[in-house]
């Protein structure tokens, strides 16, 4: 099977949805979609999903899924949106709730239920659903974050941040529930998929080799070249470095932002006692 594969890259977070359809029956599935977010006002809109959204009934697509490969540290999901302006099913991995049982005590949300909820699916490892005529897999990839995981539709497999292109390398482990063994282990399962697997990543931030962005390469091009996690490269030299990356990056810009719309599958946190929303970032003393 050979999924038709587009994809909507966002500038401003560097990441990639891709809307996955059934060339058969032109049932589709959207995956990791986009809501903007200006830091700076505030101000939310739907332009990227709307883009998506516009692009799906152009084609005559009909959605059966909006998916998110794990709770993104970087932007906010658009799943919830999208979700209803289709009326379809909402699907994650089912330890997103491990990751919903952190972050709402780090945000004082105790009304977030750490249970996987608003999702309709929670994913297992090796569970399979349809996409049209088109099976699709879950392999349960974490390491970057405790509840990632790759969904292998057809030939296609779609990593989320467990791999990047080749020439960039991987995603950092340094996140509450990320370790950099289980992050090589779950590397290691993608890269037994067959050879002519194509791999979509979810980010690409343009290293300085190329010019153009790009999110697809293949089995057989990881495997071969993938900077941090080639096969000839060692689960003690991949963790040395890994973690010796980590403690190079700060936090992600949109990190608080995003977590507190994430762990609710894009909805926004409850409004206080006088009407408005907020977005919370917590402070510390500096060390």
């Amino acid at each position: 099977m050979k999924p038709e594969v587009t994809a909507f890259f966002d500038e401003a977070t560097a990441t990639v949805t891709y809307v996955v359809a059934d060339p058969e029956t032109r049932q589709a599935a959207i995956i990791d979609a986009v809501t903007d977010y200006d830091p700076a006002s505030g101000r939310i809109s739907r332009q990227s999903a709307d883009r998506v959204a516009d692009f799906v009934a152009e084609q005559g697509f009909k959605v059966e899924w909006v998916l998110d490969t794990h709770a993104h540290a970087d932007h906010l999901t658009a799943t919830s949106y999208l979700r209803e302006k289709f009326g379809t099913k909402s699907g994650i991995g089912e330890h997103i709730a491990d990751i919903q049982a952190y972050w709402r005590t780090v945000f004082d949300m105790p009304y977030v239920a750490a249970d996987g909820t608003p999702y309709d699916r929670l994913f297992r490892d090796g569970d399979t659903f349809s996409i049209g005529n088109m099976e699709a897999r879950v392999i349960h990839t974490p390491g970057h974050t405790a509840a990632d995981i790759t969904y292998v539709i057809g030939d296609a497999a779609f990593v989320g941040d467990t791999l990047f292109m080749p020439d960039y390398g991987t995603a950092r482990t340094d996140f509450p529930g990320g370790n950099a063994h289980t992050l090589y282990a779950s590397i290691r399962k993608i890269l037994a998929l067959p050879e002519a697997t194509r791999v979509f990543v979810g980010h690409d931030y343009l290293p300085e080799t190329r010019k153009d962005n790009r999110w697809e390469s293949t089995v057989a091009e990881q495997r071969k070249s993938n900077r941090h996690a080639h096969e000839g490269v060692t689960e003690e030299e991949f963790v040395k470095l890994r973690e010796e990356r980590n403690a190079k990056l700060g936090s992600p810009r949109l990190l608080y932002p995003s977590l507190q719309v994430n762990i609710r599958g894009g909805d926004l946190p409850e409004p206080e006692a006088n009407g408005s929303v907020y977005l919370k970032t917590p402070v510390r003393e500096a060390s």
